[in-house]
C-alpha cells in the first residue's frame, strides 16, 4: 500500500513528488548547508577583524545569510568565534531571527506532515 501523504492532487506536479518522495529531506540538506555558510561566514569575517587591511563582510550579508535559514549557525558562529558580540543588534537579532525560523520550521511540519 502507498504512502498518499506526500502526494499531490493536482496531476501536473505529481511526478516531482514521486521522484523525490518528500520534501523534508531537501529541506533539511538546504538548512544544514545555509546554517553551514553563515556559521563559516562569522569566522571569516573575524579573521578578517584581526587583519586591519582585509576587506570585511558587510553586517547586511551577515544578517542575510541567517534570514535565508542561516540563524542556528549564525548565532553559534558569534558565540564561538565571539564575533560581533558587543553589538546589540547582534545579540538581539540573531537569537531572534533563529527563534522565528524555529517557529516556522514547526509549524510548517506540523502543518505538512
Amino acid at each position: 500500500m502507498m504512502d498518499n501523504r506526500f502526494y499531490p492532487e493536482a496531476s501536473g506536479t505529481e511526478t516531482v513528488w514521486v521522484v523525490i518522495g518528500s520534501l523534508w529531506p531537501l529541506a533539511g540538506a538546504y538548512l544544514a548547508l545555509v546554517n553551514l555558510w553563515a556559521f563559516a561566514l562569522m569566522g571569516i569575517d573575524k579573521r578578517k577583524a584581526k587583519k586591519k587591511s582585509a576587506r570585511r563582510i558587510r553586517e547586511r550579508t551577515l544578517f542575510l545569510s541567517a534570514l535565508l535559514g542561516g540563524g542556528l549557525g549564525a548565532c553559534l558562529g558569534m558565540w564561538v568565534f565571539r564575533h560581533k558580540t558587543k553589538h546589540w543588534y547582534f545579540v538581539v537579532g540573531m537569537p531572534l531571527i533563529t527563534i522565528g525560523e524555529t517557529a516556522l520550521l514547526l509549524w510548517l511540519y506540523l502543518a505538512f506532515r
